[in-house]
Protein backbone atom coordinates (compact mmCIF):
# COMPACT_ATOMS: atom_id res chain seq x y z
CA UNK A 1 0.00 0.00 0.00
CA UNK A 2 1.10 3.15 -1.07
CA UNK A 3 2.18 5.79 1.49
CA UNK A 4 0.44 9.41 1.15
CA UNK A 5 2.53 12.84 0.71
CA UNK A 6 1.83 15.80 1.84
CA UNK A 7 4.27 19.08 0.94
CA UNK A 8 4.01 22.07 1.72
CA UNK A 9 0.11 21.91 2.34
CA UNK A 10 -1.53 24.10 5.40
CA UNK A 11 -4.28 22.67 7.56
CA UNK A 12 -6.72 24.97 9.16
CA UNK A 13 -8.97 24.04 12.00
CA UNK A 14 -9.60 20.71 11.43
CA UNK A 15 -10.87 18.33 13.52
CA UNK A 16 -9.92 14.96 13.79
CA UNK A 17 -11.61 13.17 16.56
CA UNK A 18 -14.66 12.85 13.78
CA UNK A 19 -12.55 11.45 10.77
CA UNK A 20 -9.71 8.85 10.24
CA UNK A 21 -6.35 10.94 9.90
CA UNK A 22 -4.35 10.34 6.92
CA UNK A 23 -1.29 8.49 8.11
CA UNK A 24 1.88 9.58 5.78
CA UNK A 25 4.70 11.52 5.05
CA UNK A 26 4.12 15.55 5.78
CA UNK A 27 6.95 17.90 4.55
CA UNK A 28 6.78 21.57 5.81
CA UNK A 29 3.09 21.40 6.85
CA UNK A 30 1.31 24.04 8.96
CA UNK A 31 -1.68 22.60 11.42
CA UNK A 32 -3.40 25.58 12.69
CA UNK A 33 -5.87 25.14 15.25
CA UNK A 34 -6.74 21.59 14.38
CA UNK A 35 -7.88 18.71 17.10
CA UNK A 36 -6.08 15.60 17.24
CA UNK A 37 -7.15 14.65 20.77
CA UNK A 38 -7.37 11.49 21.17
CA UNK A 39 -6.20 10.46 17.20
CA UNK A 40 -4.27 7.92 16.10
CA UNK A 41 -1.47 9.31 14.15
CA UNK A 42 0.49 6.29 14.31
CA UNK A 43 3.11 5.71 11.87
CA UNK A 44 3.31 9.25 10.12
CA UNK A 45 6.03 11.26 9.39
CA UNK A 46 6.57 15.26 10.35
CA UNK A 47 9.36 16.79 8.80
CA UNK A 48 10.02 20.56 9.33
CA UNK A 49 5.97 20.90 10.20
CA UNK A 50 4.29 23.60 12.75
CA UNK A 51 1.58 22.93 14.80
CA UNK A 52 -0.24 26.02 16.20
CA UNK A 53 -2.87 26.38 18.43
CA UNK A 54 -3.57 22.54 18.42
CA UNK A 55 -5.14 19.98 20.92
CA UNK A 56 -2.76 16.54 20.46
CA UNK A 57 -3.91 15.72 24.48
CA UNK A 58 -3.63 11.79 24.25
CA UNK A 59 -3.05 11.48 20.27
CA UNK A 60 -1.32 8.05 19.35
CA UNK A 61 2.26 8.49 18.15
CA UNK A 62 3.02 5.21 18.05
CA UNK A 63 6.00 5.37 15.79
CA UNK A 64 5.42 8.89 14.40
CA UNK A 65 8.40 10.38 13.61
CA UNK A 66 8.97 14.11 14.42
CA UNK A 67 11.80 15.45 12.90
CA UNK A 68 12.17 19.09 13.37
CA UNK A 69 8.76 20.07 14.49
CA UNK A 70 7.31 23.46 15.78
CA UNK A 71 4.71 23.12 18.15
CA UNK A 72 3.37 26.56 19.82
CA UNK A 73 0.83 27.16 21.92
CA UNK A 74 -0.29 23.33 21.65
CA UNK A 75 -2.44 21.57 24.68
CA UNK A 76 -0.84 18.19 24.59
CA UNK A 77 -1.74 16.20 27.88
CA UNK A 78 -0.77 12.85 28.49
CA UNK A 79 1.76 12.74 25.31
CA UNK A 80 3.90 9.33 24.93
CA UNK A 81 6.74 11.05 23.36
CA UNK A 82 8.72 7.92 24.17
CA UNK A 83 6.48 5.55 22.08
CA UNK A 84 7.83 8.17 18.66
CA UNK A 85 10.59 7.08 16.26
CA UNK A 86 13.46 8.10 17.62
CA UNK A 87 15.80 8.59 14.56
CA UNK A 88 16.24 12.12 14.18
CA UNK A 89 13.87 13.18 17.00
CA UNK A 90 13.52 16.90 17.51
CA UNK A 91 11.13 19.41 18.34
CA UNK A 92 10.56 22.67 19.91
CA UNK A 93 7.85 23.25 22.62
CA UNK A 94 6.69 27.30 22.75
CA UNK A 95 3.25 28.43 25.01
CA UNK A 96 2.58 24.42 25.36
CA UNK A 97 0.73 22.21 28.18
CA UNK A 98 2.59 19.15 28.08
CA UNK A 99 1.09 17.87 31.53
CA UNK A 100 1.23 14.30 32.22
CA UNK A 101 3.42 13.82 29.00
CA UNK A 102 7.04 11.27 28.76
CA UNK A 103 9.70 11.33 27.80
CA UNK A 104 11.25 8.62 29.42
CA UNK A 105 14.83 7.35 27.81
CA UNK A 106 14.79 9.64 25.30
CA UNK A 107 17.67 11.81 23.95
CA UNK A 108 16.30 14.84 23.03
CA UNK A 109 20.13 17.27 23.60
CA UNK A 110 19.60 20.79 23.41
CA UNK A 111 15.73 20.76 23.17
CA UNK A 112 14.03 23.91 23.82
CA UNK A 113 11.00 24.06 26.44
CA UNK A 114 10.34 28.04 26.10
CA UNK A 115 7.14 29.00 27.98
CA UNK A 116 5.48 25.83 28.96
CA UNK A 117 3.29 23.86 31.92
CA UNK A 118 5.77 20.64 32.28
CA UNK A 119 3.29 19.26 35.42
CA UNK A 120 4.07 15.54 36.02
CA UNK A 121 5.97 15.12 32.47
CA UNK A 122 8.12 11.82 33.02
CA UNK A 123 11.54 12.78 32.02
CA UNK A 124 13.40 9.67 33.50
CA UNK A 125 16.30 8.69 32.04
CA UNK A 126 16.22 11.37 29.72
CA UNK A 127 19.21 12.80 28.10
CA UNK A 128 18.68 16.24 28.28
CA UNK A 129 21.85 17.57 27.57
CA UNK A 130 21.99 21.15 26.87
CA UNK A 131 18.23 21.50 27.08
CA UNK A 132 16.47 24.63 28.09
CA UNK A 133 13.57 25.46 30.18
CA UNK A 134 12.56 29.10 29.73
CA UNK A 135 10.43 30.29 32.24
CA UNK A 136 8.92 26.28 32.60
CA UNK A 137 6.83 24.97 35.73
CA UNK A 138 8.31 21.69 36.40
CA UNK A 139 5.89 21.21 38.87
CA UNK A 140 5.53 16.89 40.24
CA UNK A 141 7.66 16.38 37.08
CA UNK A 142 10.05 13.44 37.28
CA UNK A 143 13.71 13.50 36.97
CA UNK A 144 15.60 9.94 38.15
CA UNK A 145 18.62 9.14 36.17
CA UNK A 146 18.23 12.02 33.64
CA UNK A 147 21.19 13.59 32.22
CA UNK A 148 20.92 17.83 32.74
CA UNK A 149 24.09 18.75 31.95
CA UNK A 150 24.49 22.14 30.89
CA UNK A 151 20.79 22.24 31.13
CA UNK A 152 19.50 25.84 31.70
CA UNK A 153 16.69 25.67 34.27
CA UNK A 154 17.72 28.88 35.24
CA UNK A 155 14.02 30.73 34.81
CA UNK A 156 12.10 27.35 35.59
CA UNK A 157 10.12 27.22 38.62
CA UNK A 158 8.46 24.11 40.90
CA UNK A 159 11.39 21.39 39.70
CA UNK A 160 12.32 18.77 42.41
CA UNK A 161 15.74 17.52 41.53
CA UNK A 162 17.71 14.97 43.19
CA UNK A 163 21.36 15.87 42.40
CA UNK A 164 22.55 12.33 43.92
CA UNK A 165 20.48 10.50 41.06
CA UNK A 166 20.43 12.80 38.26
CA UNK A 167 23.47 14.07 36.00
CA UNK A 168 23.37 18.05 36.71
CA UNK A 169 27.25 18.92 35.49
CA UNK A 170 27.59 22.47 34.72
CA UNK A 171 23.49 22.78 34.56
CA UNK A 172 21.88 26.85 35.49
CA UNK A 173 19.73 27.42 38.20
CA UNK A 174 18.94 30.70 40.05
CA UNK A 175 18.27 31.20 42.94
CA UNK A 176 15.94 31.09 45.22
CA UNK A 177 14.87 27.93 42.73
CA UNK A 178 17.67 25.88 42.87
CA UNK A 179 17.34 25.99 46.70
CA UNK A 180 14.57 22.57 44.82
CA UNK A 181 17.93 21.17 44.91
CA UNK A 182 17.81 20.02 48.93
CA UNK A 183 13.96 19.06 48.53
CA UNK A 184 15.51 15.31 49.67
CA UNK A 185 17.47 16.98 52.99
CA UNK A 186 13.83 18.25 54.00
CA UNK A 187 15.71 21.28 55.70
CA UNK A 188 14.70 24.68 57.32
CA UNK A 189 16.33 27.13 55.34
CA UNK A 190 15.82 30.40 57.09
Amino acid sequence: MATAFFDSIGFDKKDYTGEIFESGNYDTCTFNGCNFSGCDISGSSFTDCVFEDCNLSLANLNKTAIKTVAFKNCKMLGIRFDQCNTFLFEATFEGCSLNLSSFYRLKIKKMPFVDCNLTEVDFTEADLTGAIFRNCDLHLALFDNTILEKADLSSAVNYSINPDNNHIYKAKFAYPAVLNLLDKYQLEIL
